[in-house]
């Protein structure tokens, strides 16, 4: 569903408020516009401006969303990298983002993880190494380094 065609001066005020309710990157910003029924020379004039008055910000969106994903849905590095990627956002802003992760709680909820991983697995009924496969690969399509899961896991057993 496409919506009404909006004014510049409407868009505008539409898009602020978009930008104000959470950090956006100019990805989601400029498709959001285009939905609005704007043209290139629009579109880019308002990004423009929102970059200038800094409602947009790549580095605070890599920020925010570096650490919100790894807080609240406990994402590794390699995924929210990944992310990142596809969003658009420079190699530059990427690592500023990672950042906001703290190695010692990165390490500290990798190992909780694998724990809690343990746990679900322990009464299975599988193969000891059926269990660490499942486990690492859970960890890994969270976005833990393959190595890293393999060093916890073995201190751990």
């Amino acid at each position: 569903m496409q919506t009404e065609r909006l004014s510049f001066n409407a868009a505008r005020k539409r898009i602020e408020k978009f930008c104000a309710y959470q950090e956006r990157h100019q990805e989601e910003v400029r498709a959001k516009l285009y939905s609005f029924g704007l043209g290139f020379d629009d579109v880019e004039l308002i990004l423009t401006e929102m970059i200038q008055s800094k409602f947009l910000n790549e580095e605070r969106f890599a920020k925010a969303y570096s650490g919100g994903k790894f807080r609240q849905k406990k994402w590794g590095r390699l995924k929210i990298v990944q992310e990142l990627r596809l969003r658009k956002i420079s190699e530059r802003n990427i690592k500023i983002g990672l950042k906001e992760i703290d190695p010692h709680l990165y390490e500290k909820t990798l190992r909780d993880l694998v724990e809690k991983l343990k746990i679900k697995y322990k009464r299975s009924g599988l193969k000891d190494w059926q269990k660490k496969q499942k486990v690492i690969r859970a960890l890994m399509t969270k976005g833990y380094e393959p190595d890293m899961i393999s060093d916890i896991y073995n201190i751990e057993d």
